[in-house]
């Protein structure tokens, strides 16, 4: 998969940041699969390093690093949380177990690529150019989304400058770059310019894999809906929220189906937070749900009559593949990156079209032949895209710079 004298190290600064963490977000998922998926291919060719949480930079021990994706692993998979001061304890001893060891001398005919899955430590260009010359090692990056700087009024107060320094480092750092979807990598071309300068460039969707069923974390009146998202503004949570008390007034409680909400609760989102906290209305028909394990979001999403997804922008989709991976329809906004993740199985529709998302759901709440078992149906001829596939884009990138001899290093 990769020529001879070729060695990757793989960046694991964001897993380590996310130490006292209970649940993953997706990128977090994304870096323990770059590791794991490394290790099973190019494992003679592999090796870790990271900056630790106290600002530490270094190779990490292969078998503590082996020992640490297991228990992250484990702890995602687990039902229940840990006591904080388990918590704390654990992480002494991992931290101990990754402090960083001092990065060995290059060796001659031996070509060293730095891989990163996570923005971590991006928005600072001089942090990520040190690594790269005590590695002395060519970079590629993956590039989630540009959505910060394309749609600045869903970031965080000062997101969009924030993403601006990252995307930037990965323009004039990186010799290659992997994109989650190809409406990610027409962002980052119009990002670069027209002048055909910068890094090479592949599209590989994310891999997706089945998520674990386990105990029902709350039973939940049938029929029922899930949306799986951090909340905030871009996922577009107000215009459910609203259909749900619309559909409470005019359909009554008995015939309205209910919502589950998975994710924790992010910013900007004061409109969302007072429905939840202070609309009687919507009580007792919306569920609220944060810091599950994989078994639980997992079963939660098997018995949903669909998954809800009406972003205002997207990367790419994981909640889209990871919904129908367990057999669970659809219904999400028509968005370019969604359609990438979906194929032509999702039912799509116009984020703000609000009529025509109450009959997509009263719709899939019968069990009646209709829009669900056609969907269903199409799921037949879906083709979910892989792990191994994507990082051997990854390695293919890799073989193609080295071959061509890329400038960048």
């Amino acid at each position: 998969l990769l020529p001879a004298g070729v060695e990757i190290i793989l960046d694991l600064s964001r897993l380590m940041s996310r130490i006292l963490h209970p649940m993953p977000t997706g990128i977090d998922r994304v870096e323990l699969v770059y590791a794991r998926t490394l290790l099973t291919l190019v494992p003679e060719q592999l090796h870790f390093a990271a900056v630790n949480p106290f600002g530490f930079y270094g190779r990490l021990p292969r078998e503590a690093v082996v020992h640490f994706l297991d228990e992250i692993e484990a702890r995602w998979a687990n039902e229940t949380a840990r006591p904080r001061r388990a918590m704390f304890a654990g992480a002494a001893r991992t931290l101990t177990r990754l402090r960083p060891r001092r990065v060995p001398k290059a060796v001659e005919g031996i070509r060293r690529y730095y891989v990163q899955a996570s923005p971590h430590h991006l928005d600072n260009e001089d942090r990520v150019a040190a690594k790269l010359r005590i590695e002395n090692a060519r970079f590629i990056a993956l590039v989630h989304d540009l959505i910060p700087i394309e749609y600045p009024e869903y970031a965080r107060p000062n997101g969009a400058a924030t993403h601006i320094r990252r995307i930037r480092t990965m323009a004039d750092l990186a010799s290659g770059l992997i994109a989650n979807s190809g409406s990610t990598a027409q962002s980052m071309a119009r990002f670069l310019g027209e002048s055909g300068a910068g890094p090479l460039i592949r599209v590989a969707h994310l891999g997706s894999d089945p998520l674990p069923e386990g105990s029902d974390p709350s039973p939940i009146v049938q029929p029922y809906f899930v949306v799986l998202s951090t909340i905030e503004p871009r996922k577009n949570h107000l215009l459910l929220l609203n259909i749900w008390r619309r559909m409470i007034e005019t359909l009554g409680p008995e015939r309205t189906p209910h919502l589950a909400i998975i994710g924790r609760r992010g910013w900007e989102n004061e409109n969302v937070v007072d429905m939840l906290e202070r609309s009687t209305a919507i009580q007792g028909h919306i569920h609220e749900f944060s810091g599950l394990s994989d078994r639980m979001v997992g079963t939660l999403l098997r018995r949903a009559r669909a998954l809800l997804c009406p972003s205002f922008a997207e990367g790419f989709g994981m909640p889209v593949t990871e919904a129908l991976l367990c057999g669970t329809p659809v219904i999400c906004s028509d968005l370019p990156a969604l359609r990438e993740a979906g194929g032509s199985v999702p039912d799509f529709i116009d984020p703000l079209d609000g009529p025509e998302w109450i009959k997509a759901i009263m719709d899939y709440s019968v069990d009646a032949p209709g829009r669900r078992s056609q969907q269903i149906a199409r799921l037949d001829g879906w083709t979910p895209p892989s792990w191994q596939g994507h990082i051997e884009t990854v390695l293919k990138l890799i073989a193609d710079i080295d071959l061509n001899g890329n400038a960048r290093a």
